[in-house]
């Protein structure tokens, strides 16, 4: 597969696509403009796509278009049926099936390299005749199957865990820095001489070692940290990409790939900086990686409050500010639209309603963004953790639904602390607060127990997060 000829129209196309794509990532960076955002990315990929297919030698145009209509029909009912609360796992499995993608481009390319015009071949005066890969090549080729096979194996693992099949604690291996280590070391090397060997051997034991350390990477880590693997893996995807494009003499793909990458890696390091750790810290193990001594679960028998939807529509009527934190427990719940509702008969009864967003709320960076933007909750109410934390100490009530680990004050006091250092909501400083979650006997993804449970100011509110809104709601009148 390669191109017919260079043509000027190819590289306006291909310039117009990615075009496309940066202000995609742009419309996509606020969910006011995400909708445009969406809408040029497929334009751009449209655009790409066409091109391709126009300016390249397909042996079978034909099942190229059936392939793309199986491929499109099914993207296209998944994204109809799929649930708000499975975004996450959704993502990181179209992450894995990027992943595969490249490994299979580099695979196809690597048994039939003169197909893809990445070597000569060589007519020795005994013998067959055997291809050549070029030097260049052999890199690009290395590269993009090692970050396709730790990208497929990676996302396999992140949607394990999102998913509910695995569990959201870490599985630490013994030595597990040292493997992997050792395991990245090797693929490094076997990369290295590859370009000098191209025997078999090398290309299959990296791509093995490949899909290892995928797995190696991801299972040490806790799900705290979870939002921040979905963005690197996003990272990793593009990369693999751009890789495979350079392999396909693809600029579109390079363009892409280079986008995508480069955005992923830029939100995971701004995601880490507001979780104030460091980004090989997420990678080495991540939250919960070491065992949790302040005592986990097993606080339950400490005093608390319980409260009813009456109480707490009662103390929400009186106040002037009404502070609503969602977390995950509101994704699950699908409780968005009904807090709305709620939030907006508060108004009425003339109390400031604002929405306060941790950036690793959620299962994926923006989950909580997401959901309130699908339930049409106001932008100029939601605002996120630095323009909000300060405001607590002069809130009335801060309305906890589902968010337990982005709201543990042991972030900052506990030492032992699995999630100690991440920067979390204040909510524990509001006169009162109002906790929703199923029952005192669960913990948060990473966990770990919250103090805001137990103390004075707070009022757990146990009960389904959606039926307990909607029992509020009624309160409210």
């Amino acid at each position: 597969m390669h191109e017919v000829a260079v043509n000027p129209w190819v590289a306006l196309a291909y310039l117009a696509a990615g075009v496309c794509f940066i202000l995609a990532l742009r419309g996509l960076s606020s969910p006011a403009t995400s909708q445009r955002g969406n809408r040029l990315g497929m334009i751009g990929m449209g655009i790409a796509v066409v091109t391709t297919l126009v300016t390249h030698e397909i042996a079978s145009l034909p099942e190229i278009l059936v392939a793309i209509a199986v491929g499109g029909g099914i993207g296209f009912v998944i994204a109809r049926r799929i649930a708000m609360t499975a975004m996450p796992q959704l993502v990181a499995a179209f992450h894995s099936l990027v992943g595969l993608a490249a490994v299979l481009v580099g695979v196809a390319a690597y048994l039939n390299p003169t197909a893809f015009g990445i070597a000569e071949l060589v007519v020795p005066m005994i013998g067959e005749p055997f291809a050549v890969i070029h030097p260049a090549s052999r890199i690009e080729l290395g590269l993009g199957v090692a970050i396709g096979a730790i990208t497929f194996s990676g996302s396999i693992i992140a949607f394990l865990k999102l998913n509910g099949n695995m569990g959201g604690k870490p599985i630490l291996l013994p030595g597990r820095h040292m493997l992997n280590l050792g395991v990245l070391g090797s693929i490094v090397g076997l990369v290295m001489y590859f370009t000098q060997d191209q025997a078999p051997w090398v290309f299959w034991t990296v791509t093995l070692l490949s899909f290892a350390i995928g797995f190696l990477l991801i299972i040490p880590i806790g799900g705290a940290d979870m939002p921040v693997v979905v963005s690197m893996l996003n990272s990793y995807s593009g990369w693999a990409a751009a890789a495979m494009g350079f392999t396909l003499g693809n600029t579109a793909m390079i363009i892409t790939g280079a986008l995508v990458g480069s955005s992923g890696a830029i939100l995971s390091y701004i995601m880490c900086r507001a979780m104030n750790r460091s980004f090989i810290s997420v990678i080495a193990g991540g939250f919960g990686a070491v065992a949790d001594t302040s005592g986990g679960g097993d606080k339950v028998d400490r005093p608390w409050k319980r409260g009813s939807a009456e109480d707490a529509a009662f103390l929400m009527q009186q106040a002037e500010q009404v502070i609503i934190v969602p977390g995950y427990g509101m994704a699950v719940a699908q409780a968005q639209h009904v807090l709305r509702e709620m939030g907006d008969k508060l108004k009425e009864h003339g109390v400031r309603v604002k929405y306060a967003i941790h950036p690793v709320a959620g299962r994926m960076p923006g989950h909580m963004n997401v959901l309130l933007a699908e339930a049409n909750v106001p932008y100029d109410e939601v605002f996120e953790l630095e323009d909000i934390n300060s405001e607590f100490a002069q809130t009335d009530v801060a309305f906890v639904i589902g968010a337990n680990d982005v709201t543990n004050p042991a972030a900052k006091t506990d030492k032992t602390s699995p999630i100690y250092g991440m920067p979390v909501l204040d909510v524990e400083k509001a006169k009162t607060v109002l906790f929703i979650k199923r029952s005192m006997g669960g913990v948060g993804y990473a966990g770990v127990d919250n103090d805001v449970f137990y103390m004075d100011n707070t009022m757990m509110l146990l009960a389904d997060a959606k039926k307990m809104v909607e029992e509020i709601v009624k309160a409210i009148g």
